[in-house]
């Protein structure tokens, strides 16, 4: 990764020749020479020196991927990542770049290009959305601001897919580029955070609240693992803080499947996602979605009319099957569903 760097912006200098990084809620303290948490974040001589000028991963993907199902649906977006992370999921399903420099066994290549290249890339394949996924995109805020500055002259929208380990002082950082955020909820219990996954939950609950304070789309993800967050106990927990927030926030419920080095649990079946979806609803949130699993969730991967109950978004899988909405309003009630529909 040698010359693919830029000097950073989030981060503060300290005493001496340290720096402390404030891209994410780790807020790692470095002495010169030092890297965060991440691995790809340096200080070196007292500046921070971040990833820049290349992607680990480019495709164009169905925005319902993302999974964004509140966001133009059946729209194709140009989805970039690097390398680095700043967790260490065991389930990771993208972990050949997220992994990086911290897992031998990881990597992948890297190619060099430009912010007016992926632009290009997104008009050229007809992409009305530049996604920033794949990795952990917090520890490369920068790049990515970079590129979206350029996405946004071309009149194109601009996603972040996070963990939601973020900082205050990051989302507002990138608030002026960044559209839709999609959060992974990946527990309820901190325990489990800060043993098996690196991070903080409350950290994480604060980034959902900020995000949405700020006026960012926000939907998030909770990938049901059996054994680790599939209780109802921590599944209500999730639904009851989401809906706290807002009613109108979609939630996700996603199947595991074995990965990485997570081997001995089962893979998730559509029997405990409809589980999960029912307490979202019992818990007070209109849109529940059921993921992973395409065509097995019977109507949990639809988007349904909070007033009448009338089918507005018909999908399977990442298929968009029948959009009805009307300027974003139900075609049989004229309620207005949350979301960015044009």
């Amino acid at each position: 990764m040698n010359g693919f760097t830029g000097v950073g912006e989030l981060f503060d200098v300290l005493d001496g020749r340290s720096v402390r990084c404030r891209a994410c809620a780790h807020q790692c303290e470095l002495r010169d020479g030092m890297s965060g948490i991440c691995r790809v974040r340096t200080n070196i001589a007292g500046r921070l020196y971040v990833p820049f000028g290349y992607v680990a991963g480019l495709q164009v993907d169905p925005i319902e991927k993302k999974p964004f199902f509140h966001v133009l649906p059946g729209a194709s977006a140009l989805s970039f990542g690097m390398l680095g992370c700043s967790f260490s999921c065991r389930f990771c399903q993208n972990w050949s770049s997220s992994q990086a420099l911290k897992d031998p066994q990881a990597g992948t290549p890297i190619l060099e290009c430009s912010a007016q290249d992926l632009v290009e890339q997104a008009r050229e394949h007809g992409c009305p959305v530049l996604v920033s996924t794949y990795n952990e995109p917090l520890v490369s805020a920068e790049w990515s601001a970079a590129v979206f500055r350029k996405a946004k002259e071309a009149g194109l929208r601009c996603a972040f897919v996070s963990n939601g380990h973020a900082t205050r002082r990051a989302l507002e950082y990138l608030r002026p580029w960044v559209d839709f955020y999609k959060v992974d909820l990946k527990s309820f219990d901190d325990r489990r955070y800060r043993e098996e996954l690196g991070g903080r939950l409350s950290a994480v609950l604060d980034a959902v609240e900020d995000l949405l304070g700020l006026g960012f789309w926000v939907e998030v993800v909770t990938l049901v693992v059996p054994g680790f967050n599939d209780s109802d106990v921590e599944l209500r927990g999730i639904a009851r803080f989401l809906a706290g927030l807002s009613k109108d926030l979609p939630w996700h419920v996603t199947a595991f499947h074995k990965d990485y080095r997570m081997s001995e649990a089962p893979d998730t079946c559509a029997k405990t996602l409809a589980r999960a979806a029912g307490i979202g609803r019992e818990e007070g949130l209109r849109f529940v979605y059921a993921g992973n699993l395409p065509g097995e969730v019977e109507r949990l991967e639809d988007t349904f009319c909070p007033s009448c109950g009338a089918a507005v978004v018909e999908r399977e899988g990442f298929r968009v099957k029948a959009d009805r909405l009307k300027d974003g309003r139900c075609p049989k009630c004229s309620t207005a569903i949350a979301g960015v529909w044009k």
